[in-house]
């Protein structure tokens, strides 16, 4: 269920959840970049840059950032982010299509502020410039994921507490949990809305 055409068309009928934003919402974007391999896709992950003040610093993600005025929407948003943090030009990608939004919950914390996936196709190996922001790019292949053989369990410590979080161990040794775990799960459901989520431990 993971193959390009198949993923196209379930997006194509997929109608996503968006938030509204109040005048004090701030409005961030990411890419979930799926690239061919095979008949099968497998995605792009980044791994950030530990940063001084960053909530998400060392974290796994999607490339991505907060919305600026001269973005025309969040999806363009989502293509000036990619091409700053890993030199990726999306402008000629496939696109796919937007998911539900998602809120920002940093260690634990609800912030006012909605990101916005859009999912884009590449065919060809990407030549690829990272900045400052990203430490590296790393890939995993879809029906892996989706087949959640790679759920796994990270203990980390929360507001000075170890705390056990749920996500998915990537082929690379990279563990992506919060957010992009839960982007993750909102993309497999929209794919296939009979996927079964993996079994999670509280």
């Amino acid at each position: 269920m993971f193959n390009a055409d198949q993923i196209a068309l379930a997006l194509a009928q997929n109608r996503p959840n968006f938030r509204r934003p109040n005048d004090r919402t701030r409005e961030a974007a990411v890419a979930i970049i799926l690239k061919l391999n095979g008949k099968d896709c497998e995605t792009l992950f980044i791994k950030r840059a530990e940063r001084v003040g960053d909530p998400w610093s060392g974290q796994m993600a999607f490339p991505g950032g907060h919305k600026e005025t001269t973005d025309d929407d969040l999806c363009a948003a989502a293509v000036r982010e990619t091409q700053e943090e890993i030199g990726l030009d999306l402008s000629t990608a496939q696109y796919f299509g937007a998911l539900d939004h998602q809120q920002a919950q940093p260690r634990g914390k609800v912030l006012n502020l909605i990101i916005a996936p859009h999912v884009f196709l590449i065919e060809d190996q990407p030549s690829l410039s990272l900045n400052q922001e990203v430490e590296a790019v790393v890939s995993a292949p879809l029906p892996l994921l989706a087949g959640n053989s790679l759920h796994d369990v990270e203990v980390m410590p929360m507001a000075g507490r170890p705390t056990a979080f749920n996500g998915y161990r990537l082929p690379s040794g990279h563990f992506v949990w919060g957010l992009t775990y839960r982007i993750l799960k909102s993309f497999f459901l929209a794919v296939q809305p009979d996927w079964e989520p993996p079994q999670e431990i509280d």
